[in-house]
């Protein structure tokens, strides 16, 4: 018969970490994460848990864990959309409803004692990290920073009462060439826009602190009005971009300035799932940092992981710009695809500017939503 099981010691973090590498053991699809990089975030000295907290819970049958579940009161949510939302994440189970609900149970009672009104997720804590179930497109490795769950995921969720909240979408694009069309107006579009003082530049890494200041005062800007937005501390942000440091194309990421503003970034990651799904385990040591830097030049797809222009500068074709540069660039640098996502589905201006340059959708992910007053 299963248990449920609370999180308390090293050795039950340690499951929850690696329980994934058992349920997904086989699947060619699945990208395990590093372990180092999960325990971090799990561990309560991560930024997150300044102003947040969680409660972890392993299932058991006897000395095996078939599955797994967090529990989460995100204070910063709550503070800036005012709505007392909690969520669930870390969601994974084995292929039996009865033990995905009596996960989904724990975490219900823990959040309902924390006096919050509904469940959303999964998110893995938040929405600045990884976030939703795949619903579509198992068929292929998700990138790097992007989920992948067990086909039955969606089914187990909506059985227990869990509906759509908001779809996410992945976009596939790129080839042998950039459009030559789209290219040379972007070109043209750049010449006019920097008549009147607005700039496009690539990220300058010895000044990555200054930088950094630069790209959360856009960030906290250009989101705020998104779905699902919740605006990063200086702390976690500071936090996340020394992560992506360590993996940053210097060709792949831009700045958009007027005048010395800051007004808009985005940001492209070399996909370096293709490297940790040959990383056994997500253990670096003894051979899988050397994996890490001997497969990087092997790495052919990018993830567009974030894009987004200050309101008022919007409609500028300053989106075009950052989608023709790091097109370019990432062909220079010898990628052949590119990631875009995730983009929210009621974002219209986004999609249609993908579907411009002959992007489509090839995943979807969905975030779900469950009141409390009901269940």
């Amino acid at each position: 018969m299963a248990t449920i099981k609370q999180v308390i010691s090293r050795n039950d973090l340690k499951e929850f970490i690696d329980f994934p590498y058992d349920l997904y053991k086989g699947d060619p699809n699945f990208t395990p994460e590093l372990f180092i990089g999960q325990r971090d975030l799990l561990k309560d000295t991560h930024p997150f848990f300044q102003h947040s907290k969680a409660s972890y819970y392993l299932a058991k049958e006897g000395n095996k864990t078939i599955g797994r579940i967090a529990a989460i009161k995100n204070g910063n949510h709550i503070t800036y959309t005012g709505k007392k939302d909690g969520f669930f994440g870390f969601f994974d189970v084995i292929n039996d409803y009865s033990i995905a609900q009596a996960l989904l149970d724990t975490a219900k009672e823990w959040i309902k004692m924390e006096q919050l009104d509904s469940i959303l997720g999964p998110v893995n804590p938040s929405t600045n990290e990884t976030c939703g179930a795949l619903i579509k497109g198992f068929d292929v490795p998700s990138p790097v920073m992007l989920t992948y769950n067990k086909p039955y995921y969606p089914e187990f969720l909506e059985k227990y009462g869990f509906r759509k909240k908001m779809d996410l979408f992945a976009y596939t694009m790129l080839g042998k060439e950039v459009p030559k069309r789209f290219s040379e107006a972007s070109g043209a579009l750049e010449e006019r826009l920097k008549k009147r003082g607005i700039i496009l530049r690539k990220l300058e890494l010895k000044n990555f602190k200054e930088e950094t200041k630069k790209v959360k005062e856009v960030y906290n800007k250009a989101w705020d009005k998104n779905w699902g937005f919740v605006p990063m501390t200086d702390t976690e942000f500071d936090y996340m971009a020394k992560d992506m440091k360590m993996v940053l194309d210097p060709d792949l990421a831009f700045i958009a300035e007027h005048n010395g503003t800051p007004i808009g970034f985005s940001l492209s990651l070399p996909d370096i799932n293709f490297i940790l799904r040959k990383i056994p385990r997500g253990r670096l040591l003894p051979s899988g940092i050397f994996k890490l830097l001997l497969l990087r030049k092997k790495i052919k797809n990018i993830r567009i992981i974030t894009l987004g222009i200050v309101e008022e500068y919007r409609r500028h074709g300053i989106e075009a710009i950052f989608y023709a540069r790091t097109l370019e660039n990432g062909l220079k640098n010898g990628y052949v695809t590119a990631d875009a996502s995730w983009i929210l589905e009621n974002n219209l201006q986004m999609n249609r500017g993908l579907e411009s340059l002959n992007a489509h959708i090839y995943k979807t992910f969905r975030i779900y939503e469950l009141p409390l007053n009901g269940k």
